[in-house]
């Protein structure tokens, strides 16, 4: 009972309020032992399904199964390859087959235990499955905790660029353990510090000042400042998402550095991580945005991206081929590149109007 007293104490909760409902996001070390018990205050349903992958799945499949079963859920389990590369339709389509024929109900929630691929493909599953079946964020990566598991956006990618195929489905609920972080590469910790970075860069200049010392607690994995941060994000996360939940403007500041990002991801064939994409993104957001006039110091971003440990240069990417590729973004508006820039640190601005000429100088500026 004192265990669970302490554990209960140790978890931050961020409420997302919505047209269509709220939810919370729940921030705890040794969380996913807890999740059974706290979907069970959200659901009466009989039966759970968990969408994972082969990396992740090997790892905290397990805990996660058990806490669910000791909390009366009877489990399906449905396991996709790594990789963005697997992020298809094609990849899919067995998992739709296996959950029906274990005749999943419309209360049934789908669990996304992953990162922002298994997020985006388990909350389209769960968006389109009988119209529409609960859903729940159980996400293991930083990047899928700060960004991808708040605020709806599912999806699956396409030959002619990512999420093209996709719905908004908002989760019920969102369980985030930082213990989880523990086992990741070094590299993945740094794709999600390329979020973080873009959240202060966009709403926070005074976070943005002093998020160095942070960056360097959060790469020797302590705990307290990991935790801090994955709240910190999230807030910001969710008051955006809140104010412009199906991106109709505000929130699509939360793309700064995304539609050179993903443009860098689709001609790279994903050698470049979502995060080290963004984090190139960025850099060249803040290129144009210095170019237009804008208060941004460059240097500064781009010494604070490096801290991260993650790419401001070294691009060897056709930039041609990479204009062409930001052409088939799904923000393009009457055939307009749309833009996120910075006026200044902390403050966003979306532009439709930036010369062709001056975007593939921003790519450039990548090499």
């Amino acid at each position: 009972m004192t265990d669970k007293r302490l554990q209960l104490r140790a978890v931050n909760f961020v409420a997302v309020n919505l047209p269509s409902g709220k939810y919370a996001v729940s921030i705890g070390a040794g969380l996913l032992a807890g999740v059974g018990g706290e979907l069970r205050k959200l659901s009466g349903s009989a039966k759970a399904a968990i969408v994972t992958d082969s990396h992740v799945g090997a790892i905290h499949l397990s805990a996660l199964e058990s806490s669910l079963k000791a909390a009366g859920f009877e489990v399906m389990c449905a396991t996709i390859p790594a990789g963005e590369q697997h992020k298809t339709m094609a990849m899919l389509l067995p998992v739709y087959d296996q959950f029906l024929s274990g005749k999943i109900e419309r209360s049934t929630p789908i669990l996304a235990l992953g990162g922002g691929v298994i997020g985006d493909m388990a909350g389209f599953l769960a968006a389109t499955i009988l119209r529409g079946v609960p859903f729940v964020q159980v996400p293991t990566t930083l990047l899928a905790m700060v960004d991808a598991s708040i605020g709806g956006k599912t999806g699956v990618d396409h030959a002619q660029g990512k999420n093209l195929i996709g719905a908004f489905h908002q989760p019920i609920g969102v369980f985030a353990d930082p213990r989880t972080l523990a086992t990741l590469p070094e590299g993945q910790i740094q794709s999600g510090l390329a979020e973080c970075i873009k959240h202060d860069l966009i709403r926070d200049g005074n976070a943005f000042a002093g998020l160095n010392a942070v960056i360097e607690r959060v790469l020797k994995m302590d705990m307290e400042a990991v935790s801090e941060l994955v709240a910190h994000n999230v807030t910001i996360k969710a008051r955006v998402v809140e104010a412009d939940p199906f991106e109709k403007g505000e929130r699509a500041h939360l793309n700064l550095g995304h539609t050179f990002g993903h443009a860098i991801e689709s001609v790279s064939r994903y050698s470049y991580s979502h995060g080290q994409s963004v984090a190139l993104g960025m850099c060249a957001a803040a290129y144009v945005s210095q170019k237009l006039g804008y208060d941004v110091d460059r240097e500064q971003i781009v010494a604070t991206i490096r801290k991260a440990g993650l790419p401001t240069g070294g691009v060897t990417l056709d930039p041609n081929r990479v204009f062409e590729a930001m052409q088939f973004d799904k923000k393009v508006k009457g055939g307009r590149i749309r833009l996120v820039l910075l006026e200044s640190i902390g403050k966003a601005v979306v532009r439709d109007d930036v010369a062709a000429t001056l975007i593939l100088e921003g790519i450039e500026s990548l090499r």
